[in-house]
This record gives structure tokens, sequence and C-alpha cells, in this order.
């Protein structure tokens, strides 16, 4: 059975959370449900999924500002690592942006993720001389 991606649903809110849970991606100080109901209630964002049949396998947030397209919570299912489904969710992420007529794309991966930073490098994104900095309101 081949794996296909599609666009999130809101029926589909408590497994994406569960995923990125799984994938050490959320935060306490972040609220991922509150990220995906801003992206999915959003034209300019979107959740999409990884599907093997019915299981979620992988998922990836692209939202596009007007300037640049940012890429967030990118997730394998750990069963299915090493399985070509980020290099999948990206390339979907990618022809997302580019139908908005996104002309680029950054993301931010916390320094410490080595395997992270390396899987992006391997897809031909490279690290850039910027300082992200940051505010909660």
């Amino acid at each position: 059975m081949g794996i296909r991606v599609g666009s999130a649903t809101d029926a589909d809110r408590a497994a994406v959370i569960a995923l990125w849970q799984a994938a050490g991606l959320t935060r306490p100080w972040n609220d991922p449900g509150a990220d995906f109901d801003l992206a999915l209630g959003n034209p300019t964002s979107t959740v999409l999924l990884a599907r093997e049949g019915e299981a979620l396998v992988g998922s990836v947030m692209a939202g596009f500002d007007g300037h640049r397209g940012w890429v967030y919570y990118l997730a394998t299912d750990p069963d299915h690592l090493k399985r070509g489904v980020g290099r999948m969710l990206m390339a979907a992420a990618e022809g997302w942006l580019r139908q908005l007529g996104c002309p680029r794309i950054r993301l931010m991966v916390r320094g410490e993720n080595l395997a992270a930073r390396g899987f992006y490098r391997a897809i031909g994104y490279d690290d850039q001389d910027v300082v992200t900095l940051g505010r909660t309101l």
C-alpha cells in the first residue's frame, strides 16, 4: 500500500497533535491545538498529512506570509522513519506554497537537533546567517 499526501481536516486534529507529540515537536509554551486550528482557519496556511491506508504516518504545516513561506511541524511517525515520508511531505509543502506564488521558504530547527538539520541539508536547505528574535504577545 502506498503513502498518499492530502490536506488535514478538523477531524484529524487529535491524531495530528499526538503525532507531533510522539515526534518531540511540541513544547509546553506552545499550544499545538491552537496552531493546528489557526492553520486550518487561514487560507494562506495548511496542514498536509501523509497516510498509509488509514494510518497517519506524517504531517507538515505550511504558511505564506506574503513575502516567504514557512514550514512547521514536519513529523514522521517513528515507525515510518527513513521511508521517504519527510521528503514527500516537504515536496508537497513546497508545491502548495508555490501555488500561492511563494518565492522562498524558511523554517526553524533547534540548534541541537542535528538529525533534523542533516535531513534538511540532504534535501537542499542551507543554514542561513540570521538570528531569529521573538516575543510572546
